[in-house]
């Protein structure tokens, strides 16, 4: 369907990649994998027609359409988050007016006579069958869908974009992008702002999507669950792996190994021919032997090893000044947006030197109570920042806030003072802009490099309070556990705001978690957190929520219909005996998270164990619903893909008779498969 020929990319005399050249064939799943600043991003954008290479083609087999999901995306602030989703309709709903235009010429004419009318009911007639079928009539319906499958509620729907976090938006985009249903998907890292339920179902969306995926993503699980296929960029040279990313893993570790023992046994080979050449080269009886293995020697073809890129990031934050005891103090802090609150009496003390967590599912409040405490937003409440406190604040946004026409280094030029202008080259090198790497500019570079690059930038400031609001997003593995290891050596106040449990496990001692309009404080580590809740994941969060067991649903592949995806929920809760009048009792108004209540004695132990042997019948019932709701799913898939083929058969010229007769038995079929699930999903629900 799409193919690269030969495509090389450089930047001034430095090549990225060269001689790339693959095709990606029809359902194909491909990942593509580097570290940060190999080329992935610059090659989606080629095959995307964004970007043109320095040599080489791209290929697209005629009629085609390519989808395109940028880890940077321009979006709009001026609509509602389902009338933004709705414009990826814009081309059906100019059809649907152009068909509305001709309804009416044909309702104001009487010369039905004419040769001119007689066209006008053709093209009515032709335009009217193909809005039927691209399913004009529902796709409202359709978007709707689309937008719960990935995590907004029905309620949310009007919410104005303006309001939403940059992760909600970038599902917005990824929303609009599945809805136009191409025939090939490139989508850059598109699960860095979703959670776990969102992420399960883009998995399965593509799983059963009849599009060519290529994808980049450091997520290691969603690669391996939707991909069959992996293409490493490493050292300015692609090889292709025609296995999921464990085994590409596994195989790219034994094929260097292989390559190593060759290697070894060919040096060994070649030092025994030359040092006899050199013994024996001036004895006459040796003659014939020495030619022969003069001979023998220059017909080796030397044996290569796939390189290994070493290069690491050096990062270390400077000494800080000490600021007061309590460098962040909220007292009440409440935000609204009109009627929608975000959270409301927010209160909590950071104290110096603290590294503390803020958690949580998107768009709960995290980033809207860092940008109170930075000042951006108005607010309600009381909100104090400690005396000599210098905040240091990366954005989730903070790569794009960067003036792309401007070069690595005069990006850091600008904003470096005193002594450490004397020291860029080397602040430079240290972050893998060593070289021609730190006259690029910023345009041209991926987003773990600018993410880098906006790393710099807060070095450079003195600061002892670091805000970081999902720092680890577009870095690779490596730049991950160095960031880590930096943060955890500054010796000033952190406040961090992420989903990845290892980045956060050993770094915070606090933990702050919001959701229900409400934040709430966690003594203890990330997994002193995670054990109290009984979770695995911080996305699994989103399943602790009062609207969590709604059922949400997602398009097939084709986008045609839809098939229903429910929250899990086993083992998610541990109520504790009398919970409703334990939340009560302690106003807890929610009633979603009751504190818990332990008695002294043998009382406690008692409760303890009656709590445990509800929870284990409560979750063998929901066992039982959850697997007549997985049988249901399971029988509306089939019968979606089975009618989608009907189809696309029927669109064909001359379909055979008895394909209108089976498209009917099918849609009658799947009714009653909708209705099955529905009562099965409701009966989750209830539970």
């Amino acid at each position: 369907m799409l193919s690269a020929n030969d495509i090389s990319v450089s930047f001034g005399a430095t090549p990225l990649f060269r001689g790339a050249s693959f095709v990606i064939n029809a359902r194909e799943r491909v990942a593509l994998t580097g570290k940060n600043g190999a080329g992935k991003s610059t090659l989606l954008k080629i095959l995307a027609g964004q970007q043109s290479p320095t040599s080489g083609s791209v290929g697209a087999q005629r009629g085609i359409s390519v989808g395109y999901l940028p880890q940077v995306m321009q979006t709009t602030d001026t609509r509602s988050v389902i009338d933004e989703t709705l414009s990826a309709f814009d081309d059906v709903r100019a059809l649907q007016a152009e068909v509305d235009a001709m309804a009416d010429e044909m309702a104001g004419r009487t010369d039905y006579d004419t040769p001119a009318y007689a066209d006008l009911v053709e093209r009515f007639t032709a335009e009217s069958e193909r809005l039927a079928l691209i399913g004009a009539d529902n796709f409202r319906a359709e978007t709707e869908r689309t937008l719960r499958g990935l995590g907004f509620r029905q309620d949310e729907l009007q919410r104005p974009t303006g309001e939403l976090s940059g992760g909600w938006r970038m599902r917005i985009e990824l929303a609009k992008l599945l809805l136009r249903k191409p025939d090939v998907l490139l989508l850059d890292e598109p699960t860095n702002h979703l959670d776990i339920e969102s992420i399960r179902w883009l998995e399965q969306y593509l799983s059963r999507s009849r599009a060519a995926v290529m994808l980049v993503s450091h997520d290691r699980a969603f690669l391996n669950n939707v991909t069959n296929r992996t293409i490493e960029i490493s050292c300015g040279t692609l090889t292709d792996y025609r296995v999921p990313y464990d085994e590409y893993v596994r195989l790219r570790r034994e094929r260097r190994e292989q390559q190593l023992r060759a290697y070894q046994n060919q040096q060994k080979e070649i030092a025994d021919i030359k040092d006899f050449i050199e013994r024996f080269r001036y004895k006459p009886t040796k003659a014939v032997q020495v030619q022969s293995r003069i001979k023998q020697l220059a017909k080796i073809v030397p044996i290569e090893v796939d390189e290994v890129d070493n290069s690491a990031l050096n990062l270390k934050f400077p000494p800080c000044q000490r600021s007061g005891d309590f460098p962040v103090i909220c007292d009440g802090v409440t935000k609204r947006y009109g009627a929608h609150t975000v959270f409301s009496d927010a209160t909590l003390t950071i104290r110096r030197g603290e590294k503390v967590a803020f958690v949580g599912r998107n768009g709960e409040g995290k980033t809207t109570l860092v940008k109170c405490i930075m000042g951006e937003i108005p607010f309600d409440g009381t909100l104090k920042i400690g005396h000599n406190v210098a905040i240091g604040y990366y954005a989730q946004n903070q790569a794009q806030l960067l003036d792309g026409e401007q070069t690595v280094y005069d990006t850091i030029d600008r904003v470096a003072t005193g002594e450490v202008r004397l020291r860029l080259r080397d602040i430079l090198g240290a972050f893998m802009f060593g070289g021609e790497a730190s006259d690029k500019k910023v345009k041209v570079l991926s987003g773990g490099e600018r993410s880098r690059l906006a790393m710099i930038k807060l070095l450079l400031e003195p600061v002892n309070l670091l805000i970081l609001d999902e720092p680890t997003n577009h870095l690779d593995l490596r730049t991950k556990d160095v960031l880590k290891e930096a943060v955890r050596a500054f010796d000033g106040t952190v406040i961090l705001v992420s989903h990845d449990r290892d980045f956060l496990d050993g770094l915070v001692e606090r933990v702050y978690e919001f959701g229900d309009g409400r934040v709430r404080e966690h003594i203890g580590g990330i997994y002193d957190f995670l054990r109290k809740k009984d979770i695995e994941t911080l996305d699994q969060l989103n399943a602790l929520r009062p609207d969590a067991t709604a059922t949400t649903t997602a398009p097939t592949g084709d986008g045609r219909n839809a098939w229903p995806l429910t929250s899990k929920l086993n083992g998610l809760i541990s109520k504790s005996n009398g919970s409703t009048s334990n939340s009560k009792a302690t106003g807890n108004s929610s009633g979603a998270f009751p504190s818990p209540q332990v008695a002294d004695g043998d009382g406690g132990k008692a409760a303890a164990r009656l709590s445990y042997a509800e929870q284990k019948a409560q979750a063998r019932e929901r066992r039982k619903q959850e697997r007549a709701v997985e049988l249901a799913e399971a029988e509306v898939a089939r019968l979606e893909e089975e009618l989608s083929d009907l189809e696309a058969a029927l669109t064909r010229p001359n379909p055979a008779p008895d394909l209108f007769t089976r498209h009917a038995e099918i849609s009658q079929a799947l009714a009653e498969a909708m209705e099955t699930w529905e009562a099965a999903a409701e009966a989750l629900e209830r539970n």
